[in-house]
């Protein structure tokens, strides 16, 4: 500051001297309001004020008044907002507090990464949304996509009631990506980014709930964490001949894959670093990590993620798109929605009324049965080129590095407990494609694992969820990792909570656990290895490359303790995933 004075006295250039005031003043108040509370402000600006008065001589005191007076109307004001430029639109975030650690972050919630899929846009590939005028707020959730309840009948056959089922704030138009950016915009650069993907089957559940705040956290401030939205049920999932002749199948996949390919574009804008994306889900969110992996099978260029995180993957049947069970949903969905006697269903379908659509939608997967998801992704021939168990033996596939996880009792959560059905009698229910013979001997397999309702349990949780991740992992050679959540119940999800616990605590509350378990797939993210750990309290012992056979337990002791170790998969659990790998192609896996 000496030599500017030195060259330009105040009485000689005042107008010159006053745009440096004011210009220090703002970068002084920008500076202490990203560090927050007023004390600390106060301070900052104070210290600032009087490192400037010793460098200046008598003469210039009249402007440090000056700059003092200003910072004293301004003192609780708030710094210009963040502000990015996202395909010709302007979205303005705002910083959040994350209340676990008191950090500061950058929020952008409900950036629209593509246009509305309405209209002539319904059941069609996603398009780049035209640009808006102004600064549009991104400081709320947007709209959720159009959801479906889980199947609850007895057996499979369809059947119609008059019922329809719609979330408040749920919407056609519902493509939206939240993006999370640690401490404040433009602080650092080039950092890895998690790119989550929601379960719920491919029918329900949206972004909302999943803060990216933990993440950054687990992070140790080091990520830029992505959250998407994606079409679900009969917008996003519905196959048939028709679709493939006039839309798009897997529409709610080319969704997810469109938000990649928007990240790839846009990520540098928020500190993040293309090429080092990782993809993680849950449930059917896992599952669309499976389906991004063997997408174009395998080949899909340029390389959208260099790492996957599977967490439950979920495998129910996929059928090629005009096999008779897609085809029989496209024909109910055309009868429900009256445009059974239209010259072009799908034309008709498009011109119907949303709430008709969101009717059939509704109805059709509330009466698949019991603990089932009616309308899932398909075999289209281009996006996803053949059966997904067939893909990952071959090795087609994306990305350079797996870490999959599965919970103890996957399966629990989606079946009836109270059924009276024979065991043979349920595997023909949930697997319709599966012949008597092969349903008998699932039922010979199982019937060691103590009662009926038990085996059915293990049933489901293995043949959709565990087994087809042990085929993911071998699709890694040397390249991938496995754990098992065993924290008691163990159930489908109960391991979301230790990723976003702002939202739904952990039940668990051990600090030691929690960074174990949480930590490690952060680190992965960020190193593409749980053993590097930027955490030295992390307890979790080395992992070891997945050889078909080790895991890491993380689990907790009869008294509390976290118990986090190296286990071996059970023999008896492989030869039952090698019985449903050895009928996947008949079940349509």
């Amino acid at each position: 500051m000496a030599p500017f004075f030195r060259s330009c006295p105040w009485r000689k250039c005042p107008l010159k001297l006053l745009k440096y005031a004011l210009k220090s003043c703002w970068i002084s108040l920008a500076y202490y309001w990203a560090h927050l509370g007023a004390p600390r402000r106060l301070k900052f600006a104070s210290n600032i004020y009087q490192q400037q008065e010793r460098q200046m001589t008598r003469n210039h005191l009249p402007f440090v008044g000056l700059l003092l007076h200003i910072t004293a109307a301004l003192g609780a004001a708030v710094a210009p907002p963040p502000i990015v430029n996202v395909g010709g639109t302007q979205y303005q975030g705002f910083t959040s507090v994350d209340p676990s650690n008191n950090a500061t972050n950058t929020n952008f919630l409900g950036i629209r990464y593509a246009a509305p899929p309405t209209g002539r846009l319904r059941f069609a590939a996603p398009q780049a949304p035209p640009p808006l005028p102004g600064v549009q707020m991104a400081n709320v959730e947007q709209n959720t996509c159009l959801a479906a309840p889980e199947g609850t009948a007895v057996t499979t056959p369809l059947r119609v009631k008059s019922r329809a089922a719609n979330a408040t704030g749920a919407s056609e138009d519902c493509l939206f990506v939240n993006v999370f950016v640690p401490g404040n915009l433009g602080d650092k650069k080039d950092m890895p980014v998690v790119f989550w993907i929601h379960g719920g089957g491919y029918i329900r559940l949206s972004a909302v709930g999943f803060n990216g705040d933990d993440l950054i956290r687990e992070a140790g401030g080091e990520v830029v964490a992505v959250v998407i939205q994606y079409r679900l049920g009969v917008f996003g999932f519905l196959g048939g001949q028709k679709v493939k002749d006039g839309g798009a199948l897997n529409a709610g996949l080319l969704d997810q894959q469109f938000a990649l390919k928007w990240v790839q574009q846009n990520i540098r804008k928020f500190g993040g670093d293309p090429s080092k994306v990782t993809i993680w889900g849950e449930s059917a969110g896992a599952g669309s990590v499976m389906q991004q992996v063997i997408a174009n099978g395998g080949k899909t260029n340029p390389p959208l993620f260099r790492a996957a995180i599977s967490s439950s993957l979920f495998l129910p049947s996929q059928f090629k798109f005009n096999d008779p069970i897609p085809e029989l949903l496209f024909s109910e969905v055309v009868s429900q929605t009256n445009c059974t006697s239209a010259a072009d269903a799908l034309e008709c379908l498009r011109a119907s009324n949303v709430n008709a659509l969101q009717a059939a939608n509704s109805e059709i997967n509330l009466n698949g049965f019991f603990g089932t998801f009616t309308f899932v992704p398909v075999i289209d021939g281009q996006f996803i080129t053949d059966r997904p168990t067939k893909l990952m033996n071959a090795g087609k596939v994306n990305g350079d590095v797996l870490y999959a996880v599965t919970n103890a009792f996957e399966g629990t959560s989606f079946v009836n407990q109270t059924s009276t059905d024979t065991v043979a009698d349920f595997v023909s229910q949930l697997l319709p494609t599966i012949i008597p013979a092969q349903a008998a001997s699932a039922a010979a397999l199982y019937a060691g694992l103590g009662t009926d309702t038990f085996q059915k349990n293990a049933i489901y949780g293995e043949s959709i969820f565990i087994c087809p991740s042990y085929v993911m992992m071998r699709a890694f050679p040397n390249k991938a990792f496995k754990g098992e959540f065993a924290i008691s119940p163990a159930l489908h999800g109960n391991d979301v909570a230790y990723y976003f616990p702002n939202g739904s605590p952990p039940p668990f509350a051990n600090p030691q656990f929690d960074a174990s378990f949480s930590e490690s797939f952060l680190n992965f993210v960020q190193f593409l290895s749980p053993n590097t750990k930027f955490d030295k309290t992390d307890i979790t012992p080395t992992f070891r490359l997945w050889n078909g056979s080790n895991e890491m337990l993380f689990n907790k002791t009869a008294s509390n303790a976290p118990d986090v170790r190296q286990i071996q998969t059970s023999a008896a659990l492989l030869s039952r995933c090698r019985f449903w790998e050895s009928i996947a192609e008949q079940i349509a896996q």
